[in-house]
């Protein structure tokens, strides 16, 4: 059986056993960091916020950063590790980053902290499995993730570009996943950014579109996907309304949520078995509504 339990409390949280818990802290141009873990250790995708912020948030959400392990890169841009050194340095949080992310990044890690970041191979961190794979963007060496537990499985699919096969592949795995829906084309035409810029978003290295999202959804879900939290979407190309809408329509029972570009989104927690049937469960600490960025 599936479930997802949300929760937003300001006291410590609560663990579903054999769980994978997960939460954006914060996506979009202005920064992007998720977190991923079980009971006894996390670990966050990207950085793109400061250590301070990362702290805050995790703490409103009942969360020690204690339990966080490492930092993923998925690539250099600094809307993804903005606060990855001093949050590392602080916290002597191992960074696993490819050779060529950290070439081009212009971090200044501690040297005994860095990580090699193997591309299409596992890395366990705890009871947790880490599966980094390459992806469309323009970036020195961009890759995407599947973090698994206890045969359940979370993706963080966002900065891609296009949809490649791998993507669709390791989507279809999943039981959640941060996925992108960057831009509405029509708002992109549309909108006031210069011509190499829509291009550049649109052109196979930059972003994906509510429409390219969309078909990868329903394509290409498994029948066990009960949480998609949209992500990295455009402040000035798209509208988390627009998005949430659009999505609804074929969600089948999938908890679609909206990521924030200003502030942490509850925490969810997800765990898969054999039993086709989808439940989902709030906790008395969940609010009524979401709130969605403007």
């Amino acid at each position: 059986m599936l479930k997802t339990i949300a929760s937003k409390a300001g006291a410590r949280s609560y663990f579903w056993p054999m769980s994978l818990s997960f939460a954006s802290l914060n996506s979009g141009s202005n920064g992007n960091c998720y977190y991923i873990g079980n009971e006894n250790e996390a670990v966050l995708v990207d950085a793109g916020i400061s250590c301070r912020e990362i702290d805050k948030r995790m703490k409103r959400l009942g969360l020690d950063i204690s339990r966080v392990k490492a930092i993923f890169i998925s690539h250099e841009h600094t809307d993804h590790t903005r606060g990855v050194a001093m949050t590392s340095k602080k916290w002597q949080m191992p960074v696993y980053i490819t050779t060529n992310t950290l070439k081009f990044s212009g971090l200044y890690l501690q040297k005994e902290l860095i990580r090699e970041l193997p591309l299409s191979a596992e890395i366990k961190i705890g009871e947790l499995s880490i599966l980094a794979f390459p992806k469309g963007h323009d970036a020195a060496d961009p890759c995407s993730f599947v973090i698994s537990y206890n045969n359940t499985n979370v993706g963080v699919f966002t900065d891609i570009g296009k949809v490649c096969p791998e993507v669709k592949k390791q989507f279809n795995k999943c039981h959640a996943a941060f996925l992108e829906s960057n831009y509405d084309p029509k708002m992109l035409e549309e909108g006031g950014y210069p011509y190499h810029l829509k291009q550049r978003i649109r052109g196979g290295q930059g972003h994906i579109s509510n429409m390219e999202a969309l078909s990868l959804f329903r394509e290409h879900r498994s029948p066990q996907l009960s949480c998609l939290l949209l992500s990295h979407l455009s402040q000035n190309n798209n509208c988390p309304r627009l998005v949430k809408s659009l999505f609804d329509q074929y969600a089948e029972g999938t908890r679609i949520v909206v990521a924030s570009r200003f502030e942490e989104s509850m925490l969810y927690h997800v765990a898969g078995t054999d039993a086709p049937k989808l439940k989902t469960h709030y906790s008395r600490f969940a609010p009524q509504l979401e709130l969605f960025a403007s």
